[in-house]
């Protein structure tokens, strides 16, 4: 057995953007994702839109080696990773202090039913900007706790509509964050970025990287789908 490697506290995040391959197998590719689900992996399957990918698959487990070998059977499958995204579940320096429960629901979060109520889904990776007129790494602490403190009262306008997934990739990807989200209806999508995209701490100092977007549906569903 390979010794796990896991972060000190919650969870690692890929997101794997596929294309089938010309040997693509469904069957094989469904089993891939029950093993990993029945190992104890999270895994949330996303039918595409567009021409970026036709399947994005997002994973969560407190071991890098079960990501990897999800991704591995995914592969031999015949799905084509196209694109993909690593990141790490964790507690922002701006909401230390909140409460367990909280704190749980951000480093261990429960995705498995959530597509059952909010099957509209998108994900994108941002960074802050260090530009001379808006570096958010040599703006005040407390300044900039105040700006995301604005930003999370904008989000929770859309609590029941929407569930934001917030994880970290600085030294593990080429952002600083990846942001996934799930809503009840497409346009939910579209309003919560958009008015979210108002705040300061977006308006000022944000920078957004590709966006994907598709559907959360069951595993065979989705893979049966790209045969």
């Amino acid at each position: 057995m390979t010794e796990t490697v896991s972060p000190a506290e919650g969870l690692g995040v890929v997101h794997l953007f596929c294309k089938p391959g010309a040997g693509y197998d469904a069957a094989a590719a469904t089993s891939a994702v029950d093993a990993a689900i029945e190992a104890g992996t999270q895994v949330v399957l996303v039918s595409m839109l567009g021409h970026k990918a036709d399947v994005a698959v997002m994973a969560l487990d407190a071991d890098w080696w079960a990501l990897r070998r999800l991704q591995s059977s995914l592969q031999a499958a015949g799905l084509d990773v196209v694109d993909s995204y690593v990141s790490l579940t964790e507690i922002s320096e701006y909401a230390a202090g909140v409460p367990e429960e909280m704190r749980n629901m951000r480093l261990y979060p429960q995705l498995a039913d959530v597509g059952s109520d909010k099957p509209a889904w998108c994900f994108y990776p941002m960074s802050k900007k260090r530009e001379g007129h808006a570096n958010w790494f040599t703006t005040e602490f407390e300044k900039r706790k105040e700006l995301m403190y604005e930003h999370g009262t904008s989000g929770r306008k859309f609590k029941g509509r929407i569930l934001q997934v917030i994880t970290g990739s600085t030294g593990v990807d080429d952002w600083e964050w990846g942001v996934t989200l799930f809503g009840q209806k497409p346009d939910d999508l579209k309003e919560v970025v958009y008015t979210m995209r108002f705040d300061e701490a977006s308006s000022v100092y944000a920078e957004f990287g590709t966006f994907y977007t598709g559907i959360v549906a069951p595993a065979d569903q989705v893979l049966d789908a790209l045969a």
